[in-house]
Formats: structure tokens, sequence, C-alpha cells
């Protein structure tokens, strides 16, 4: 019976069209709308047992991968590609028309026509409608509704006609002016930088139309393009008059009640260290003899947040900031002046409210006790790096035995900290010197030296020690609600890609093992390239292999410090998670009850995309002083690296003064160049040659574009 049965599967299988068994697979690829299917299992289901068969099943499967109709999820694994008619997610737009629409559910990308884009802004949320999917081309969308703005505004220079005038924005996300009727002008004149809000964008019209929101000053001048680059990212460039009239309220005077209630540091010698230009210390070092070998150490911190009420206008506005910024010439404070340079930096000779911790401790870094108090400090010393430096160098100077003592117990801690996986990413940064009109007239590097690296290290250990405190629980205790400051492990895939870019200048680095294995294998490249003249790039495709630290209420600890147990705590300043550290610290260490995790956690998210976007807003304030800084070296000549690579062109980065800018692959024409992102080269067609990142080349300044901080560089043939 089984024998007869078999015999006319075969035959039936055999009669089977392509038309038939494509509506079987589909059937069936819809009964399992949810699950991955592997080839083995579609054969098996569906009783495809000869070899004819099977081909054929194959051959519809890459039609229906074709159409998009399913999706291979991993080689030779598939799946519906549950697509309805409609579908919700952000629509990207591009500059040259070629936008998209990614979906909140995941999935591919969906192109959008311009013709089709129902005027939707970057970033839009948007619902999309689907178009018939036509053979061998990409899915394509139309937007039928915008769901919601994510940005309506726009920083650019105005050009004024008679009777009308537009906003010419160099922002690659739109294609077009912005319209502005004369009476929305607000007396902007032709030449001055706006920021311009979208009001309409009328369906048949090619241009949106907006109105001036404010005039930032004339283009070109230094403290109108760096309030345009605030504004472009959405960072406040003016402190509001209310919030600075209620700092102006706060008194200065510490009374004797509030000294009462605190441990007193006054008269134990403390100083602090930090930059020559520096008016907010926000922190402070105390050190004396408990007895032969042991130290107490202590590291005093602004007490912001006894000054700062919760839920006040000063701290609704620090929330909202969540950091300062620092652009190349000015900072932008996260609190009022009157708070950050006066009442709560400590400054030397006097009397200021602390919040601390205070370790007992050997010169061999080893911690014998450790508490958190709030304190009253009178520093005896304000040092800037380079004099602390001094002293560490030379032994000579004031508090010479306070300062070398701090220096030799640091350095032990360092140690430590290495042993344990730490990463020691020792970067330079590229500072300008600049006059008095924002001009910069020459670049230097700012190094990491001993005297940065002491208080460094002793920042790390206060934020460790009150994670820690607060963090570690019994085993069957829940700790209360935090904000740590996380670090996740390297992305595999990146980390591979990390070990196959330094095999080609002959290094090696683990991709498995344990934490610990890779960390110190990274260590031990960074040793190997110290001083060589790829080290710059190395380093910053090790960087681009790391994962971004964040905030979070869930802890999962610091990878790049090795740390279980880290949060933000010396810095209340200029950083809001800082702040909020201060606030859970002092109730918890009052008693109260642990708080609302949601809460916190959107507060972390908040803090961590303010983090991300005034990150940004300095690097295009330094990009801005480059280009300004080479626009006055038009045509000369400089030795450089490759430093990025993409299909637009290779980004070279000068050796004497690190500035960078684009050859752009349309002046390579010697032959045809593709882009392979795998080994980060772009390789000519016909001649097979290859230029890849790290490679050493010679350029000439072609042009500079302030407008759009735009550096670029022609190649010179050696």
């Amino acid at each position: 019976m089984a024998k007869k049965k078999e015999k006319k599967e075969k035959k039936a299988g055999k009669r089977m069209s392509k038309k038939e068994l494509a509506a079987l697979l589909i059937d069936f690829f819809h009964a399992k709308s949810s699950e991955i299917l592997s080839m083995k299992y579609i054969f098996s289901e569906l009783r495809l047992t000869t070899h004819p068969q099977k081909m054929l099943c194959v051959d519809i499967l890459h039609d229906l991968l074709d159409d998009d109709y399913i999706s291979e999820i991993e080689k030779g694994k598939f799946r519906l590609n549950n697509h309805g008619t409609e579908m919700i997610g952000t629509f990207q737009r591009k500059s040259n028309g070629k936008n998209s629409f990614i979906p909140e559910e995941g999935g591919e990308p969906v192109f959008v026509a311009e013709r089709n884009s129902a005027h939707a802004m970057n970033n839009d949320k948007v619902k999309i409608t689907f178009y018939a999917k036509r053979k061998n081309r990409e899915a394509e969308g139309e937007v039928i509704e915008i769901l919601e703005r994510a940005n309506d505004t726009f920083v650019g220079t105005l050009e004024v006609a008679k009777s009308y005038a537009f906003l010419v924005t160099e922002n690659r996300t739109l294609a077009n002016d912005i319209f502005i009727p004369k009476d929305k002008l607000k007396g902007g004149k032709t030449g001055d930088k706006a920021i311009v809000k979208i009001t309409e964008w009328p369906d048949k019209a090619k241009n949106p139309i907006g109105q001036v929101i404010d005039i930032l000053g004339k283009a070109g001048d230094n403290t109108t393009e760096m309030h345009a680059i605030l504004a472009e990212f959405g960072l406040p460039y003016v402190y509001p008059k209310a919030v600075e009239t209620a700092a102006d309220k706060i008194p200065a005077e510490i009374t004797p009640e509030e000294i009462a209630k605190r441990e007193d540091f006054r008269k134990v010698t403390t100083f602090t260290i930090d930059p020559k230009d520096a008016k907010d210390f926000d922190d402070a070092l105390s050190i004396r003899s408990i007895k032969n070998g042991l130290w107490e150490v202590g590291v005093h911190i602004a007490d912001v947040t006894h000054y700062v009420k919760e839920g006040g206008i000063i701290d609704k506005e620090a929330e909202k900031r969540a950091t300062s910024v620092y652009l190349v010439d000015r900072t932008i404070p996260m609190l009022p002046e009157r708070l950050c340079n006066f009442i709560c930096s400590l400054r030397p000779n006097e009397e200021k409210l602390a919040f601390s911790v205070i370790f007992d401790i050997t010169e061999k870094g080893e911690i014998k006790d450790s508490r958190i108090a709030h304190t009253v400090i009178n520093s005896d010393r304000r040092f800037t790096y380079e004099e602390a430096q001094q002293i560490i160098e030379t032994k000579e100077g004031d508090y010479k035995e306070e300062v070398l003592m701090l220096d030799t117990i640091a350095k032990a801690l360092r140690e430590k900290r290495f042993a344990a996986g730490a990463i020691n990413f020792d970067r330079y940064e590229v500072k300008f010197e600049i006059d008095e009109k924002g001009k910069p007239i020459s670049v230097y590097f700012k190094e990491s030296k001993d005297a940065n690296k002491l208080v460094e290290e002793f920042m790390l250990l206060a934020n460790k020690t009150v994670a820690e405190k607060i963090g570690r629980v019994p085993k069957n205790k829940k700790p209360k609600v935090l904000p740590y400051r996380i670090h996740d492990l390297p992305d595999p895939e990146k980390l591979e890609n990390l070990s196959q870019f330094i095999a080609r200048f002959g290094y090696k680095v683990r991709t498995s093992g344990t934490k610990t294995d890779i960390s110190k294998s990274i260590n031990h490249l960074l040793d190997d390239i110290h001083g060589k003249k790829e080290e710059n790039l190395i380093e910053t495709v090790s960087i681009r292999a790391m994962q971004k630290a964040r905030y979070s209420t869930h802890n999962i600890g610091h990878y790049g410090l090795a740390f279980d147990y880290y949060t933000h705590f010396t810095s209340p300043i200029r950083r809001f998670p800082d702040m909020m550290v201060h606030r859970l610290v002092t109730k918890y260490m009052d008693g109260g009850r642990s708080v609302s995790e949601a809460k916190y956690e959107d507060l972390c998210d908040h803090s961590s995309n303010m983090e991300q976007i005034a990150a940004n807003a300095e690097r295009a304030s330094i990009k801005y002083k480059q280009v300004e800084f080479m626009s006055e070296r038009l045509g000369q000549i400089y030795d450089g690296v490759i430093s990025g690579v993409t299909e637009w062109g290779l980004y070279v980065e000068l050796n004497e003064n690190k500035c960078e800018g684009l050859v752009p692959v349309r002046d390579l024409d010697d032959d045809y160049y593709e882009f392979d992102e795998k080994n980060y080269c772009l390789r000519g067609r016909r001649k097979n040659r290859t230029y890849s990142l790290g490679d050493a080349i010679t350029v000439r300044v072609a042009r500079a574009n302030l407008e759009k901080k735009q550096l670029d560089f022609e190649l010179i043939e050696k």
C-alpha cells in the first residue's frame, strides 16, 4: 500500500507545473507567516522528493526573493515579508531625491520618489502605501499621511528680493530653498543668517513656505556662525532671562546651621586642578596623612543640588539642556552663570559646600575604607594642569608633597584598572588658538599628561564607589534605582572588521574569548601602534568597533573601564545625570525609598541623546574652524593619510595640523573607481589601482566652503 502511495505521489510531483507549485509555496508561507522556514523543512512539508521538484522549488524561491515577497534571513532560511498595503515608519529625505522609508517594525528600507513624498521632511513619522512590485526593482512606496513632524526649523542665509525672500540652506536633507513672504522677514536682509520655521508646503508648490523666527547676524561673523551651529542641532544659544533672574536670587552665604550639619574639611589641605581657561571648578582634592602609610583622600564635588531645587525653574532648564556644550571658542553652560562660575564653583580661599567621597587609601592604591558625606571645604590653591604637571616633573612647588603623593596613588590605581582589563584610549585633542575676533591663528594638540591622569583617576574612583554603594546589595535584595553610566562589549562584527583591517599593517587582535581577553588584546594593539604613523588611524577604527557609553537605570557595567558598577557623580555643574545621582544618593542616605525606574530611564535616554547632540555640535564647530584656518592656505601642498573612504570620495587628514578634507571621487579621473566597503578602499576598474584607509598621500588644498564646512583637496601624484 505504502509503495503504491509513494508511486502516486512521485507521479503527481512530476506533473505539478511551476504555477501550481508557486501557489502552493505562497499558501505555505502565509500559513507559517511568523516562522523562519529552512529549505529542508519546505521540501519535507510540501513532500518534494525528486530532484526536478526541488530545483523547481528553488527557482520559485528566487523569484519570490526578487519580488520582495519573502526575505532570506540567513543562507537557505526564508520568511514571508509581511508588508500589508500600509506601513508606519520614519521618512529619510535625501537632497538627491533618493528618499527612503524605514519601517517601524524593522525590515528593509523602501524607496520613496520625490513626487510621492507628500513633502515629508527628514525623520518625520509617516504612513506609506506600497506600489505593485516591478520585476527586479526595489520596493517602492508613497507617503499617504504625515503623522508627526520631526523638525520644522532650518538655519540658512537669507536672499531678499524686491517682493519676496528665500532662505538658502546648506542642509543636506532639504533640496529646496524656503520661500519667505516679505512680511515674515523680521527685518532680515540679504546675507543674514536666520532661523526659519516652515509653516506650510502646499501640494503643488516646489518650495516650502516659512517665516523668520530669529536673525542670528551676518554670515561669516564668528558669533553668528557658532550660534548657527547650535541652532542647527536644536541647541539653545541664549540663556532664558527668567532662569538667570531666579539664579540671581539664590544667596551665596553659607549659614552656621548648614555648616553644623556637615563634615568640616576647611582645615584640610585642598586644591583644584583644571584647564587654564576654566571658571567652573566642580571638583577638588584633599589629602592628609592618617597614620604611617595610610592617607585620607577626599574627592569633593560642588554641591549643586543644595542650591538647585528639584522641579524649580533652574532645574527644569538644566534637565532640558542635560549638558553644557563646549564649542571651539565658548561654553554654553547647563546652569546659569551665577551658579556655575560663582556660587557652586570651588574657587580658592572661599568656603564652599561639597558632596564628597572620602577614602582611606595606601600609596599602593589599596582602599581600606570609603564613605560619602556632605561637607564644607575651603580650597587652598587653584592649579592649572600645566602647574600641577610641573610639580610632578620637577618635584618642586606649592604643596609638592601632597601633589606627588596623589600622583603616586593615582598611578597605582591606573595600573590596577588596566590589569583588570580597562582599555587605554589615550587620544590627543586638536585645539585652535583663536584671536579676539574668533579667527583661528594656529593649531596645537592637547595631550593627556600625568596631571590630567591624576584628576581622572580619582574622579573614576569616586564615580565607581558611589555606584557600588547603591548598586551592590545582598543577593536577595533589589538595588534602588540609580542612573548608571554603562558601556557594552564591542560589536563582534565590527571587531572582526577591525581584525581584518589591521592585518594589512601586520597587527592582530582577538575577536573571541572572555571580556578581559579581548580588552587586553586591544590594549596590546594600542601599545604596538604607539608612535607609529598608523597610530591615529587604527585608534579611530578601533573606537568605531566600540559601543557608545550611555546612561541607563539597568546596570550592565562599563566595559571600557572594566568596572562592574559606574555612574556619573563628579560633574554636576555641567551634566544633568550627576545632579540626578546627587539627589538620589542624598535621598537614600536619609533612608528614602526607591524612585520610579521608568521615569529615570526616560531621563537617562534624554541625557544620552543630548550628550550625542552636544558632541556633534562640538565636532561641527571644530570642522568650521578647520575650514576657516585652511581657507587662507589654498593652493598649498601637504602630506596626509587617508582617514576615511566613502563612495563619494577619500577623506584625507593632514599630518601637520590634523585638518581633514575630501578628495571627491569625480576628481579621480584616471579610472572608474568602485567603493569596496569591507576593505575600506576605492578600486579602479581598469588599472586596479586602490586607495585604502591609512595610505600615505600628498594633496593640494583646492577649495574651502565655509557654508558647507567642507574642505576639498586634490591629489598630487608623487
